[in-house]
């Protein structure tokens, strides 16, 4: 277990004072310098540092339930739980509208809850998993109905750790409070881009989060973006 000593507390009180009436959504991305999320072989271990992931599970052990894509569990078969700090364990919630999660998946076998399984349609649960059945719309499962179903379950606050095209959706839809983005002092060059927005077509249809900086130590750089509040110009 890495120290914590440089990872400031300040940066979870939006999620400990999170309003009960509604989810409250944070979303997190690690990147290079140059944007890029992995490399074009779709290697990303390990872009960031390990304050970095101390970061991470921090912020799984402030939330009640953590969101992948089935994408995100496919490429790199995480536990998404809570190992590097001290915290309770969030509930474990896995995008797979058509039944891809391996049997074998590593999310399977840990936490003391099942994972839920995000679907369109009813099917059969793996061992270790719940189905959480969503109505889609337009063949596409939308974050914000994602958000009250879990809401509804009592889960209250949601980290949406990955990957990159669920992390946009998210942002797209405006469901998410807050945006971490971890950036490690690394180039790639070339690679799998990180957020991807829809089109604007003048810099005023911008989003300008008002947004903190920390520094951790190894070099990664911690931007805190509050969605639900922009900047001026």
């Amino acid at each position: 277990m890495t120290s914590e000593k440089n990872i400031s507390g300040s940066m979870f009180e939006p999620i400990l004072r999170a309003p009960p009436e509604r989810p409250f959504i944070v979303a997190q991305l690690g990147q290079s310098l140059d944007g890029r999320i992995a490399t074009v072989s779709g290697d990303s271990r390990w872009i960031n540092g390990p304050f970095a992931l101390d970061h991470l599970h921090l912020l799984r052990a402030h939330v009640d339930a953590v969101i992948v894509g089935i994408g995100t569990i496919i490429a790199d078969d995480p536990q998404l739980t809570v190992r590097r700090v001290e915290g309770p364990q969030p509930v474990r919630v896995i995008i797979d509208p058509n039944g891809r999660l391996p049997a074998s998946a590593r999310c399977l076998g840990v936490g003391d809850k099942p994972c839920l399984i995000v679907t369109d349609r009813d099917r059969p649960a793996p061992s270790g998993a719940e189905m959480l059945i969503v109505k889609s719309s337009a063949q596409r499962l939308a974050p914000a109905d994602i958000a009250e179903a879990l809401f509804e379950r009592g889960l209250k606050k949601i980290l949406v750790e990955g990957g990159a095209a669920t992390v946009s959706n998210f942002i797209a839809a405006e469901v998410v409070d807050r945006l971490h983005i971890l950036v490690a002092p690394v180039i790639l060059g070339s690679g799998i881009h990180g957020l991807s927005l829809p089109p604007i077509g003048k810099l005023s249809e911008a989003l300008r989060p008002e947004t903190s900086v920390h520094i951790l130590d190894g070099g990664d750089v911690l931007f805190d973006c509050d969605l639900r509040h922009q900047r001026r110009g």
